[in-house]
């Protein structure tokens, strides 16, 4: 054997992974893309056999275009981020291929198109999907690296604070079924909840980096519980009673929660505290009772949560009832059964606005049945839990934090929503990502799917190769003649 082979020798010392490299993945992800293109284009080809018993004539512009976007999306990720996480590109494409398509079908609903409340909804979020994929090519070409945005965690706070003002501005504002959390530009609808989301994940992630060691010390134990400092409980405190000051003046119960879990979430990350979580969930209860308590129209959907049937009366005689869509909803999710009565077939439609809320999770409920709703939970079950992988990844604690936060705030999201629909909490009138109408929402996950991806790059991106082995140079240098 010669030497070059055994073990010791300086050319098995400089075979490292890094030198190496780890694969890209790339070929996975768009193998994957071809089928989150292809299903929803089947999907909509059903649509269209089941009402009008034809296939759709814009079948082939839909199919190719959702392909376009989704190509652009995938090279530039192949060029900019080539260690990326292979699924995240894929699970939103397919997610958000099936929004167009159940939108596309309320679309051609007999019902709606008679009030007309039809006809522009499907094209419409076919554009911002663009615009969203535009914004996630943006963050993926010019984030180069997600550490830059720690420089700018005050900044975020500030901006943060600005987005969750405005839908107070007298004349900017829109109060729309009871919530005050749209903006009305040039004509358009805007949540800015939706992007303060990712801002303040920026901002707790470099203010929690910063301050963990600090929020980690503990006074005393009680009941298994470490207590945490009575000077270290102003953040959590502040950031409460911020959560509230949202349910109060712009009785968003969705926001409210959606914001003080995703801080508690990155406290407990960043501290390791337990007890985090239960002062969390104790503030958050006792906030949300104690609003409930005087304000009307979070009380209306507490009653509809509580007592959808009588709701449902009440609003059908034109008394004093807040919501039909809640008995509904619970009816289309009954209707539909384990396998659904299949796409285009439902009657979930009655729901009226169901494109444009949470409800249109209660159209795919009747349509695909228990099956389909579980499959779409696990769509968003996957993209959380490749954020969280993201997050222990990283290598750096700014990114592991923003990526938690990031996660936390999707799954969150999703939680506040479909338990909602399906009755487990009371309404919340947020939007199901990627699913629902809104240019707002689709626009601000393709941008918190951008983000993920580039903090997943650097921490996937293999090591440069190390130096020639010093041992075997200094060897070489004395090395008698």
């Amino acid at each position: 054997m010669s030497s070059t082979n055994t073990p010791h020798s300086p050319a098995h010392h400089t075979s490292t992974i890094g030198a190496i490299g780890a694969p890209s993945r790339r070929n996975t992800e768009l193998a994957l893309l071809v089928f989150a293109v292809v299903i929803p284009v089947f999907a909509y080809a059903n649509v269209g056999l089941a009402i009008n018993d034809e296939v759709p004539a814009g079948l082939l512009s839909y199919g190719l275009g959702l392909g376009l976007l989704a190509g652009v999306g995938h090279l530039v990720v192949r060029k900019f981020a080539p260690y990326a996480d292979p699924l995240l590109l894929p699970l939103a494409t397919l997610l958000n291929g099936l929004g167009l398509v159940a939108i596309w079908r309320l679309d051609q609903s007999e019902l709606l198109q008679s009030i007309k409340q039809a006809g522009t909804a499907a094209p419409r979020q076919l554009l911002y999907t663009a615009m969203g994929i535009a914004l996630f090519i943006a963050v993926v070409i010019f984030l180069k690296d997600h550490r830059v945005l720690q420089r700018y965690t005050y900044i975020s706070m500030v901006g943060a604070l600005f987005l969750l003002l405005l839908p107070l501005v007298p004349g900017l504002g829109q109060n729309i079924y009871g919530a005050k959390i749209w903006i009305s530009v040039a004509g358009f609808s805007i949540q800015p909840g939706e992007f303060a989301k990712i801002v303040l994940a920026v901002f707790f992630a470099g203010y929690l980096m910063v301050k963990r060691d600090a929020l980690a010390l503990a006074s005393r134990r009680f009941m298994g519980l470490y207590l945490p400092r009575g000077r270290d409980l102003g953040p959590i405190l502040v950031v409460w009673a911020i959560s509230i000051l949202i349910l109060v003046f712009e009785t968003d119960l969705g926001t409210s929660l959606l914001f003080f879990g995703m801080f508690v979430i990155m406290l407990y990350v960043a501290t390791e505290r337990t007890s985090w979580i239960v002062f969390g969930l104790l503030m958050s209860a006792a906030g949300a009772v104690g609003v409930a308590s005087f304000e009307p129209h979070i009380q209306q959907r507490v009653d509809a949560w509580l007592d959808p049937m009588r709701e449902y009366t009440l609003s059908r005689a034109g008394q004093a009832g807040h919501s039909e869509q809640a008995m509904q909803a619970l009816w289309a999710f009954g209707s539909g059964g384990t396998l659904g009565t299949g796409w285009g077939q439902g009657h979930s439609d009655l729901i009226r606005f169901a494109a444009n809320s949470d409800f249109i999770l209660a159209t795919f409920g009747e349509e695909l049945g228990l099956a389909g709703v579980m499959a779409l939970l696990l769509l968003y079950a996957l993209i959380a839990e490749r954020g969280v992988r993201t997050a222990l990844a990283a290598r750096d604690p700014f990114g592991k934090l923003l990526a938690i936060g990031l996660s936390g705030a999707f799954a969150l999201q999703v939680f506040v929503v479909a338990g909602g629909v399906m009755g487990l909490i009371p309404l919340t009138g947020m939007t199901m990502p990627f699913l629902a109408y809104g240019g707002s929402s689709v626009i601000a996950n393709w941008a918190l799917i951008g983000i993920l991806l580039r903090i997943s790059d650097t921490a996937r991106r293999p090591a440069p190769a190390p130096a020639a082995n010093p041992d075997a140079e200094m060897t070489q240098v004395v090395r008698p003649s």
